[in-house]
């Protein structure tokens, strides 16, 4: 494979669009670094973890939502489209909008690794580097593989400057625009 090839996407964004528009209610499909994704449907953990976040975010942060697999536009020039786990914004951020949305209002995005084949490469690497390009402040991994939790955080030419890791069970400070503390103990309840 050529260099230039490597870089050609496999369909235009209207294609790709089209076909997400088609695509039956069980399929959730993204298009990251000019590749058509297709996102594992989550399981009972998955939703339970996403439960847990959204606790700590209504808690700590009454101002913002936490809204799940809002549709995005990210990468460099807005050329993906993703639907993170989770995105962290002011209230009614997404009122009014198109399915794929700027992400200028949000602070954090969040993934919850699933256990499938493609998570080291779509959670791990063309997510955050989409999600650092779009100039997404935080993008938050929690890894169920690995147990950890990882702070992405300070973009600067597409790619994030931070990124701490935490072993499930202790306490992860989020910077700000976020500025929140998440006690992870009961994460350990969802680890396999």
């Amino acid at each position: 494979m050529t260099a230039s090839s490597a870089k050609r996407p496999q369909m235009t964004l209207d294609d790709f669009e089209a076909l997400e528009r088609g695509a039956p209610e069980t399929v959730t499909l993204e298009f990251i670094a000019g590749k058509l994704e297709v996102k594992p449907v989550p399981d009972g953990d998955h939703a339970e973890i996403i439960q847990w976040l959204l606790l700590h975010c209504m808690r700590q942060r009454p101002d913002l939502a936490l809204y799940l697999e809002q549709g995005l536009a990210v990468e460099r020039y807005r050329a993906g489209r993703a639907r993170p786990d989770a995105s962290l914004a002011p209230r009614r951020t997404f009122a009014g909008k198109g399915e794929w949305s700027d992400p200028g209002h949000v602070l954090m995005v969040t993934e919850v690794a699933s256990h499938d084949s493609d998570t080291d490469s779509r959670d791990r690497n063309e997510k955050r580097e989409a999600y650092a390009a779009a100039g997404i402040p935080v993008y938050l991994l929690i890894d169920r593989d690995r147990h950890t939790l990882t702070v992405y955080s300070e973009p600067q030419d597409g790619r994030y400057v931070q990124d701490p890791a935490f072993a499930y069970g202790e306490t992860v400070e989020i910077p700000d625009p976020v500025g929140i503390r998440l006690a992870t103990e009961e994460l350990k309840d969802f680890a396999e």
